[in-house]
């Protein structure tokens, strides 16, 4: 098999599908590579990540990778919600094919782009490097539907 099962059930079964009420930061990343999108919405209340969900259009892989990243930012302080790595959703899934890696990337750059809307918005002074978008252009092959 192509996939575990961890991989298989957070794409037949994602959790935090669609967006939320209320959302304080909105990220989303393409890659124009594969062709897949990667939006995730997130609600932040007393520094901590209330909500978290996704959007994705996108292969299998992109999917589950979004819905794990999702599960790993509820209720994580802001500050732990922005050292996610692709890393860490990739080890969360039981491992990825190496051609699918970049899947997890994109998943890392939304959350990043989100919680860097949501620091501008409420003018919270951060460290930009924390904040570099990786280049994935040695990631693998791209998404293939």
């Amino acid at each position: 098999m192509r996939y575990n099962e961890v991989v298989m059930d957070h794409f037949m079964n994602p959790c935090n599908v669609g967006a939320i009420d209320d959302v304080d930061a909105i990220g989303e990343i393409g890659d124009d590579g594969c062709g897949d999108v990667v939006k995730i919405y997130l609600r932040i209340e007393g520094g901590r990540v209330q909500a978290a969900s996704f959007e994705t259009l996108g292969c299998a892989t992109s999917i589950a990778a979004s819905s794990m990243a999702t599960v790993l930012l509820e209720h994580q302080t802001w500050e732990r919600a922005a050292l996610l790595t692709a890393a860490e959703i990739n080890d969360a899934l039981g491992g990825l094919p190496d051609d699918k890696k970049h899947c997890a990337v994109l998943a890392e750059r939304a959350v990043k782009a989100a919680l860097r809307q949501y620091f501008m918005k409420k003018q919270i002074a951060y460290n930009s490097d924390a904040f570099a978008i990786v280049d994935d252009s040695d990631a693998g092959e791209r998404c293939d539907f």
